[in-house]
């Protein structure tokens, strides 16, 4: 590894968003950036697929804070994030931020990057009975407890840009989320966002803006941006579906209190997630500035290149 390289530390870097940041890294040999790929296991095929791209693959786990103050050692910076769908758990979400944070303070990193949300009890506080309050003190747990956390890296003097993603495109490849047909065998596209507009990333452009603010370095700590490859309504969604499913596919908005209760995990956190961003649409949106990202990430990927790269990959249900 040369001297002149600044190792980058990746938390999480066999997930979606870790993953994105090591090969955005690779993808410039030039950049003036090691990746430092830290995982749970370092015998996994996707570690072993990241050793292959020139990262360093260390031990660290997120909730053993020696071994995350170990794998941060000698490092110029980090990029931190956390796991709230493995565990279901917005408490230990926070303490793994703090366990991060912790960490990079006692290894003097120069700049963090920190995944992160809005804590969304600061637009609608616990006594708002519009939307249901969930594990006794959050709206949106798996927005709350990342919101909550960012005051752990500021309160421990910890030089972070907060880059607040936005919803997967990937996501709609999962239960609840992709197309349905209706009892007519109609495709169909149901969110329970109304007529708002939804901002959308895919999961690899996370990683190469988080790479853009590197390379700007000094002048993005402290800052908070936001990550979207663009901002679109339902009816916009459906209709990029339709040019790949070859067939029409319709929009139909579903109300949070209905998805809430839709029979898999998560889908009251999820439906509480899509009212607050129908909700408070403008200021959910403003945070997250499409030219801003652009800006850092020049090939930034719209909807419906992004459906294009994945066709092969999203389920279109049968007929019958």
């Amino acid at each position: 590894m040369s001297s002149k390289r600044r190792v980058l530390a990746v938390v999480g870097a066999t997930g979606a968003q870790g993953g994105s940041l090591v090969r955005a890294i690779a993808a410039h040999p030039s950049g003036g950036f090691q990746a430092r790929a830290i995982t749970r296991n370092v015998d996994a095929p996707a570690a072993k697929e990241l050793r292959a791209l020139g990262a360093e693959v260390v031990f660290g786990d997120v909730d053993d804070p020696e071994s995350i103050r170990r794998a941060f050692e000698g490092a110029y910076g980090a990029f931190c994030v956390t796991f709230f769908w493995q565990h279901g758990s917005p408490e230990r979400e926070t303490e793994q931020a703090r366990v991060m944070a912790t960490a990079a303070r006692d290894t003097r990193l120069e700049h963090v990057i920190w995944s992160t949300l809005e804590d969304t009890r600061k637009w609608m506080p616990l006594s708002d009975e519009r939307m249901p309050t969930l594990h006794g003190k959050y709206k949106v747990p798996h927005f709350d407890a990342k919101g909550e956390a960012d005051a752990i890296f500021t309160s421990l003097g910890v030089p972070t840009t907060f880059l607040l993603t936005s919803f997967y495109w990937e996501n709609f490849k999962h239960p609840g989320m992709g197309l349905l047909r209706d009892h007519e065998g109609r495709l169909v596209l149901g969110l329970p966002i109304g007529t708002a507009k939804l901002p959308g990333v895919a999961t690899e452009d996370i990683g190469r803006t988080a790479y853009g603010i590197l390379e700007r370095g000094a002048e993005m700590i402290g800052q908070r941006t936001g990550v979207a490859g663009e901002h679109l309504g339902g009816s916009e969604m459906a209709a990029a579906f339709s040019a790949i499913a070859g067939e029409d596919v319709e929009y139909r908005a579903i109300e949070p209190e209905v998805y809430r209760r839709l029979p898999f995990p998560g889908a009251d956190d999820l439906g509480n997630m899509f009212q607050f961003k129908r909700d408070f649409e403008a200021d959910f949106r403003g945070a997250r500035d499409v030219a801003r990202a652009r800006a850092l990430n020049p090939n930034l990927r719209s909807f419906a290149g992004w459906l294009a790269e994945n066709q092969g990959r999203i389920a279109i249900p049968p007929r019958g």
